[in-house]
């Protein structure tokens, strides 16, 4: 099984937390999403994943260098690809043509879901989708009466299904994947500038693929603050209940930790209470400090200050009143 992760997006949405690093190395729960994500597809396969190709922009090398050690922590060879221009989503898959060979997972790094289903070699293809009340913002497809799917609809005006596409995709051939990109650039079927991977699977299903849903219990995006921030209470959660929540060595003192929490190495806590749902990365410094629902980068210090559904960037440093913050990397405010 190889795993393709179109990630070259400069995610706007979740500036300035994405001015330093790509969003899908944005830490919730003390791990990249971009990590979680592939874990949790691992999870559905029922064959281990061989290779990761990531698809990114100019990231720099040592951003590479972490995508790469993201799939040696998973067991996978890690292979690195360029999509250099906003040229679309079928257009970013297609620049890692040649991973698409065998059994290929698709999967646009900004969303985490959590699943009971498994991948069966039967299967021609399956799309992941979430049951949603409002379908009307998504792609969703639709089903024929054998619960295969038979078209895509992006954002209906008028109901057609409330099945919406979380953006990852599993293909048992993935050179007729390949063929079918190749296609609409050859062809230039094109949308508002950009190559779009529903026509392609529009094409795989009038040619007979049977594609069908595979439904996820739970979608947990990390497209803005917001939601992030949100998805880091989920992923703890789901954490502790699967006894995977991590806790580092580190200094407390005349403090009092709620769970969940993840808190990283070398963090120091003094005359706080920290949680619930609280993620610190490595190094940080919190000195009286009333913290929950929030994510603070590493290497940060705050001190005297009350937060709740806040984001705070690594080496940053704040002290002041209670706030809802989104404070990059790099930021120092007193007050």
């Amino acid at each position: 099984m190889k795993v393709v992760v179109p990630m070259a997006g400069r995610g706007s949405r979740l500036r300035p937390h994405t001015l330093t690093i790509p969003k899908p190395l944005v830490p919730v729960g003390g791990i990249p999403i971009v990590h979680r994500l592939v874990a949790d597809i691992a999870r559905v396969c029922a064959e281990p994943i061989e290779e990761i190709a990531f698809v990114v922009g100019e990231f720099g090398e040592a951003v590479e260098k972490e995508l790469l050690a993201v799939a040696e922590r998973l067991g996978a060879k890690g292979s690195i690809h360029y999509q250099l221009q906003p040229l679309g989503t079928a257009h970013a898959v297609l620049c890692a043509a040649e991973k698409l060979e065998g059994p290929v997972v698709v999967a646009f790094a900004d969303t985490l879901f959590k699943a009971d289903f498994k991948i069966s070699q039967e299967d021609e293809g399956i799309l992941w989708v979430k049951q949603i009340e409002d379908p009307s913002a998504f792609g969703v497809v639709k089903l024929n009466e054998n619960g295969h799917i038979i078209d895509f609809v992006e954002k209906p005006q008028t109901f057609v299904s409330d099945l919406a596409m979380i953006g990852i995709y599993y293909f048992k051939d993935g050179k007729r994947l390949r063929t079918e990109l190749e296609y609409l650039i050859d062809n230039n079927v094109i949308k508002s500038g950009e190559y779009q991977l529903p026509d392609a699977l529009r094409r795989l299903t009038e040619a007979g693929v049977a594609f069908k849903p595979g439904t996820v219990d739970e979608w947990l995006d990390c497209g803005n603050k917001e939601v992030t921030v949100e998805t880091n209470q989920r992923v703890l959660e789901h954490d502790q209940e699967a006894g995977r929540l991590q806790q580092h060595s580190s200094d407390f003192k005349d403090s009092i930790i709620i769970q969940p929490c993840y808190i990283g190495p070398n963090v120091q806590i003094s005359k706080s209470i920290v949680g619930p749902h609280v993620s610190i990365g490595a190094g940080s410094v919190l000195n009286e400090v009333i913290v929950s629902n929030s994510i603070i980068g590493e290497k940060t210090q705050l001190s005297k200050v009350q937060l709740s559904a806040s984001m705070i960037g690594s080496n940053t440093n704040y002290s002041g009143r209670a706030k809802d913050l989104s404070l990059g990397d790099f930021s120092t405010i007193h007050e």
